[in-house]
């Protein structure tokens, strides 16, 4: 049986619905897999009802923009099987989704304001699906106005990286209180993709304050990240996960659902 646990849908930063996103998987002849779309529980009952229908068992989950703020880090936290009213995650997470917002339509004007063909209503329709407008909203209707031919593109760098015009980050949250949240909603933390944000330095504290488990299998990870954290679940008895955080069309290494999957095993530890 193949599961891959880490999949976004429109409801965040991917284009593909969640219908689509679970024919997708359907057609990939995989049997479990695990929505964690970022910051937001929206939409998870849906899908846990297509999913009946289309016999994928789907594991309602999350993925929390978090930070390490001793090492000025970001780091991202998975959050699985929750009590899907998750009272104390929208709590934590919906101040994050209006920051986001906000933010975003800062860098749509700074766009318009530096001639670059662009609206904020042609952004919001592609967002229109969306908790909020991400940079992949805005690099999909430069896309379709001709400035590249690929979001993570030349022009991607230009404008959001490095001091680009469209530079500066959201607040994010403690990487302790998303964990925080995800326990007393009843649901399994795991860290995720650590080797591809460098957040080893911070694992063995938030496993002391309550972290359940690992993001082993990930496009970025190196095999020097599996055996890193391979090495730590034996000493620690974590829970493993993995996946392919898919992202539709919008996906920066351009994976597709079920490209990487975990064994089966690592499911019943999450249920």
């Amino acid at each position: 049986m193949k599961v891959d646990l880490h999949i976004h849908t429109n409801i965040s930063d991917s284009d593909y619905s969640i219908e689509e996103t679970i024919r997708i998987a359907k057609e990939n002849k995989l049997k479990y897999i695990g929505i964690v779309n970022h910051d937001t529980v929206k939409g998870l009952k849906e899908a846990i009802e297509i999913g009946k229908k289309k016999e994928v068992c789907i594991i309602p989950g999350i993925e929390i923009s978090a930070y390490d703020f001793k090492r000025n880090k970001k780091v991202h936290i998975l959050g699985y099987n929750f009590n899907l009213k998750a009272e104390n995650i929208k709590a934590l997470c919906n101040p994050i989704i209006e920051r986001r917002n906000i933010n975003s339509i800062r860098q749509i004007n700074i766009l318009r304001k530096n001639n670059y063909d662009i609206s904020i209503e042609e952004v919001q329709d592609k967002a229109k699906f969306s908790t909020c407008i991400y940079k992949q909203h805005i690099m999909a209707v430069l896309m379709d106005k001709g400035y590249c031919s690929e979001i993570y593109s030349n022009l991607y760098c230009k404008l959001f990286k490095n001091g680009g015009i469209c530079s500066g980050d959201i607040e994010y949250v403690d990487a302790f209180k998303a964990v925080e949240a995800i326990k007393n909603d009843e649901g399994k933390a795991i860290l995720a993709h650590p080797g591809q944000l460098d957040s080893y330095e911070i694992m063995d504290e938030l496993w002391k304050r309550g972290l359940d488990g690992i993001e082993l299998y990930h496009e970025d990870h190196s095999a020097e990240d599996l055996i890193k954290i391979l090495e730590y679940s034996v000493n620690h008895s974590v829970i493993l996960t993995g996946g392919s955080d898919f992202h539709g069309t919008y996906s920066e290494n351009h994976s597709c659902i079920g490209n990487i999957t975990v064994p089966v095993n690592f499911v019943s530890q999450l249920l």
